[in-house]
């Protein structure tokens, strides 16, 4: 009997015990660009509220927009999803802008908090270079309408799937169309206004989603749990920040100046590339022209220069010129929400001209200062003479004896003399007034 029992164990079929867990809703808060490290944070979002089988995800958003291809990761894992996912704009005073907009218009619910806004989401080229002819104009007004189309066509595609307002998607990326809250509820472009995460939950408990049909929201209630950023992607999510990028940009170029002007400090160096490095690494994420990444490095070796060749500040005067206007021209389409400020722009320059006008005066300084070794070092010297000088004879000058000539007739022994040159070991010394 014993035998046929396990037998009867052994051949039926093994089910692993998962074990029970209350039902929670998983918060994951992102408030800056739209950048590799929120991609790989939202993502992560996503995959723990599908292993924690929580009710639902949602995503508290407050974004000016950014990178296409971040934007499209998160927007692929939110289509994905195994669970409900809600995108909350908030708190007031947040915005979903351009990337941002895609983002909230494919989750399951969209939702936004009184006094947000969502709109302006059209493409922003990043690392194009000015027109300067009228056929390089018109393939550049070739390529910006390939783009738009496409994310048109895209945004209007998630849209559909939602079951919101496609015409409102397709004026939001090729008019930037952009609109506060109790519109977007009125027009369709979100489901719901929310004046808090606990209205939102109460608000959205039993609806049914097209994607989970038979499996309405249960969201009131319920227990939350936070879903926080890595100290990795904190760090990368605030290096890819426009104003810590200039911050860093100044950083790295005070580093090399000062590596430059005294070699061998070494740390100076290092923290110099690592830093510039990083700058442009944050430069991605805006709508960046070549022709201002290539003014604001000729800035930087006139710098270099102007330590060198010291043309009086001409050299950094016409540094400083050509890092702000590639500024302005690097960052230009600010209006889509990604820019950096000009007290930040103001006060890198600054920087930077304080360092090297510091530099040169330590420079000119040490030109100017005497030598104090051989011949030079000997002239303006105080010395006594030790004999009499009759034309010639003594003196002692830093405890040791020197012969000397007198360029005023006689000089006692014992009177102060001052050496005026020197001629091999001879001293040219007259009375000291």
């Amino acid at each position: 009997m014993l035998n046929w029992v396990l037998l009867a164990a052994l051949t039926c079929p093994i089910h692993a015990v998962v074990p029970v867990v209350p039902s929670q809703v998983l918060v994951a808060e992102y408030s800056g660009v739209i950048n590799p490290a929120a991609a790989e944070y939202l993502e992560g979002a996503v995959a723990a509220a599908g292993q924690r089988r929580a009710s639902a995800l949602v995503i508290e958003l407050d974004t000016p927009g950014g990178l296409d291809l971040s934007m499209r990761d998160i927007v692929k894992a939110i289509l994905a999803s195994e669970v409900p996912v809600i995108v909350y704009v908030a708190p007031a005073g947040a915005r979903a802008a351009s990337a941002g907009v895609f983002i909230t218009m494919a989750a399951h619910v969209a939702a936004m908090a009184p006094g947000t806004n969502i709109g302006a989401a059209h493409p922003v080229q990043l690392g194009a270079l000015p027109g300067v002819s009228k056929e390089g104009e018109k393939k550049d007004d070739v390529m910006e309408g390939k783009v738009t189309n496409d994310s048109a066509a895209y945004l209007q595609a998630i849209a559909g799937r939602r079951g919101r307002n496609i015409e409102w998607a397709f004026q939001g990326v090729t008019k930037s169309t952009s609109i506060i809250s109790s519109a977007a509820v009125r027009e369709h472009v979100v489901d719901l206004e929310a004046k808090s995460l606990e209205e939102l939950l109460a608000a959205v408990d039993g609806r049914d989603l097209p994607d989970f049909k038979g499996h309405p929201l249960r969201t009131k209630g319920v227990a939350v749990a936070r879903f926080d950023m890595t100290g990795r992607q904190k760090v990368l999510a605030a290096v890819a920040d426009p104003n810590i990028a200039m911050i860093l940009m100044t950083l790295g170029v005070s580093g090399l100046l000062i590596e430059l002007y005294s070699p061998g400090l070494i740390l100076p160096g290092i923290v110099g590339v690592v830093s510039l490095i990083m700058a442009f690494y944050s430069f991605q994420t805006l709508s960046a022209s070549f022709a201002g990444v290539l003014l604001i490095m000729l800035g930087f070796l006139l710098y270099v220069l102007e330590l060198k060749v010291h043309s009086f500040g001409l050299l950094a005067v016409t540094a400083t010129t050509s890092i702000l206007f590639g500024t302005l021209m690097l960052f230009r389409n600010s209006g889509e929400g990604i820019s950096v400020s000009w007290s930040v722009i103001l006060s890198t320059l600054g920087t930077l001209l304080a360092l090297v006008a510091g530099l040169l005066c330590i420079a000119t300084q040490a030109f100017r200062k005497r030598s104090k070794a051989g011949a030079e070092g000997m002239i303006g010297q105080s010395a006594v003479a030790d004999t009499d000088l009759n034309r010639s004879g003594q003196v002692t000058l830093g405890g040791e004896l020197w012969k000397a000539e007198s360029l005023e007739g006689d000089i006692p022994a014992g009177t102060a003399v001052k050496v005026e040159g020197q001629e091999g070991l001879t001293l040219k010394v007259r009375r000291k007034a």
